[in-house]
């Protein structure tokens, strides 16, 4: 799976990149922004156009023609648009969710901003995720963006991810611990 999304990563990185250039030229960052979480709500809710974008057995002047019809009624930046074509046309458009991905570091970045993945046993309330924030601006120097999922098994405390760095307070890694340490006192 990593692998796989490494390839998908450094094909779609250049498409990505000349994306943000022309946004960038244009004033118009934000807007593709928006466009690009349209389309990454539309493949995250419709199995068929998922499908569509990155099904190998459809023909890409297939791909192309049925594009052409949905970016009519999508109000999507002309910029975007094209780019979308391009990927069509180009046989690419299996690497849109790596484009999405690249293209917001990319404006995050420019934004001297960064994105900290969150996993909760519950769901954080405004006040802690306002703290939070607060810590990790303190701390990294830069605007911070939370991305957050809860995740049950946890049982209590974070796993923090920003960049390449974890911290994990998490009840169940510290439970795990214990356990591996008291067969270690036996």
């Amino acid at each position: 799976m990593s692998a796989s999304h490494s390839v998908l990563s450094q094909i779609a990185r250049p498409y990505a990149a000349a994306l943000f250039d022309l946004a960038k030229e244009t004033g118009a960052v934000a807007e593709v922004e928006a466009g690009l979480d349209q389309i990454q709500s539309l493949l995250d809710t419709s199995d068929d156009f998922s499908r569509f974008a990155t099904s190998p057995t459809v023909r890409t002047d297939e791909k192309a023609r049925v594009l052409d019809v949905i970016l009519k009624d999508a109000g999507l930046p002309e910029i975007l648009a094209n780019t979308l074509r391009l990927l069509a046309k180009n046989g690419r458009l299996f690497t849109l969710p790596a484009l999405i991905e690249a293209y917001k570091a990319l404006a995050a970045q420019d934004r001297n901003e960064v994105r900290a993945d969150v996993t909760s046993a519950t769901e954080l309330s405004d006040a802690q995720r306002a703290a939070l924030t607060s810590v990790l601006r303190d701390k990294i120097g830069k605007t911070v963006t939370l991305r957050t999922k809860v995740d049950p098994s946890l049982i209590g405390g974070l796993i923090v991810k920003v960049g390449s760095q974890m911290i994990d307070t998490s009840l169940k890694t510290k439970l795990s611990a214990m356990k591996i340490a008291m067969k270690g006192a036996s």
